[in-house]
């Protein structure tokens, strides 16, 4: 993100130094918002950014794929009655500051201890859990069953929306700190629970949930269905030259697939949510971003059915509208009766959400919820005490700033557990 000081200075000069601090309260991760931009205001980015290192080690990447606006900028004072401050920009250019200046991720302690957590998944979560218990003085080691580093900030959000250059030298930062890590190694395959209950002193559980979850609609079965996070993570798309694709979902992975695959030669993609536009989870710039690339919207529209002999050929929407039913926080869209219609389609894409990979949790020994995610006590605590988990795995909240809290608090608990 190239900006120059002086278009810097002057988004930081919009910042009202509020002595309530909205904008923290909105940062799940907690960070002193205020502070780090009146550094900026003064000049002083060496400060600037290891203010924003007591809370984060991820603020390249997070200024950058946050969803600002229901976060940090959503609860800022200024956008009360008109623009609020661009805090994504301002964190961004300091993180990157960070990296080309050379500065390190300071540590809490200089003490070398004795005992030693093994981390399996090296996201978000995985990162900032390691980052911290490492900064604390604690022998660390990542397994990451791919070769590099990065979770879904590598394998599931596009380059055109994180340079993965950023990403590569903000992990070797990390690193840095001390901390060791095993690639190409997958858990239930090349290690178990187990082994790294006997050799480690605590077990921290990172890898994610990224399997697609259904519908359980008619013709879902059907060739040319594909789940989104599988396209993404692992980049094997069909051809889609002179293709229509339908992408059925309203978060930010539907709106990174449906512009990948705009990107790759679609003719026509088209996202289909059952929601009015509002209530969309995907930041509210990805969706205009989307619009603007030419990638279609059908608002308040359900999918009924996928259709076709062996592969897609068309599908089956129904129109919804929005009802307020009592106990709901919200608006649920009902379907309206005899609003049907049909599209011709060539491939459906699913991001409705994403679950655990189910043989994987199933053979870890520890309880689970009824929707199959890792059940944790308030101490990020598993069933078994020795382990731990967080981010998505456990059901925290799909972004990766809430990913990284996740992993930032059960670092924290672990760190109580040892020390015990």
């Amino acid at each position: 993100m190239e900006f120059s000081k002086e278009e810097i200075s002057k988004k930081a000069s919009n910042c009202l130094g509020c002595k309530v601090k909205m904008c923290q309260k909105g940062c799940p991760l907690g960070n002193d918002i205020t502070t780090f931009i009146q550094y900026i205001k003064e000049e002083n980015y060496e400060k600037a950014y290891y203010e924003l290192c007591k809370t984060t080690v991820l603020s390249p990447i997070c200024g950058r794929i946050c969803p600002h606006k229901s976060q940090c900028e959503g609860s800022c004072v200024r956008g009360i009655k008109g623009e609020s401050v661009n805090i994504g920009n301002l964190e961004a250019y300091i993180g990157d500051l960070g990296l080309k200046e050379g500065y390190s991720i300071p540590k809490f302690t200089t003490e070398n201890k004795e005992k030693r957590i093994a981390i399996v998944g090296g996201g978000p979560a995985g990162l900032t859990a390691a980052a911290n218990l490492a900064r604390n003085g604690y022998g660390v080691t990542i397994y990451e069953k791919y070769n590099t580093l990065g979770g879904i900030l590598r394998y599931g959000i596009p380059d055109f929306r994180l340079d993965k250059t950023v990403l590569d030298n903000q992990i070797k930062k990390i690193l840095d700190l001390g901390i060791k890590t095993k690639c190409n190694v997958e858990l239930g395959k090349d290690y178990t629970i187990l082994q790294l209950q006997e050799e480690y002193d605590a077990v921290f559980l990172a890898f994610g949930a990224n399997i697609s979850a259904k519908m359980g609609i008619v013709g879902e079965e059907l060739e040319g269905v594909f789940g989104g996070n599988e396209l993404l993570e692992h980049n094997t798309h069909p051809n889609y030259t002179k293709k229509s694709v339908a992408v059925i979902g309203g978060g930010n992975v539907a709106m990174d697939t449906a512009r990948t695959i705009k990107r790759l030669g679609a003719e026509e993609v088209t996202v289909i949510y059952r929601r009015a536009q509002k209530q969309m989870p995907a930041e509210e710039k990805e969706i205009q971003d989307a619009m603007n690339e030419g990638i279609h919207f059908l608002f308040q529209t359900n999918l009924v059915k996928i259709m076709g002999e062996k592969s897609v050929e068309r599908i089956e929407c129904i129109k919804t509208e929005l009802i307020k039913k009592e106990g709901e926080t919200r608006e649920v869209p009902v379907d309206i009766n005899g609003s049907n219609f049909e599209l011709p389609m060539d491939y459906v894409v699913m991001a409705v959400g994403s679950k655990p990979e189910l043989e994987l949790v199933e053979n870890l020994g520890v309880e689970l919820t009824k929707k199959g995610f890792i059940k944790v006590n308030e101490n990020y605590q598993t069933s078994n005490p020795k382990i731990f988990a967080g981010g998505d795995i456990s059901g925290a909240k799909a972004t990766v700033a809430w990913a990284s809290r996740s992993g930032r608090n059960a670092s924290d608990e672990i760190i109580k557990f040892l020390e015990k």
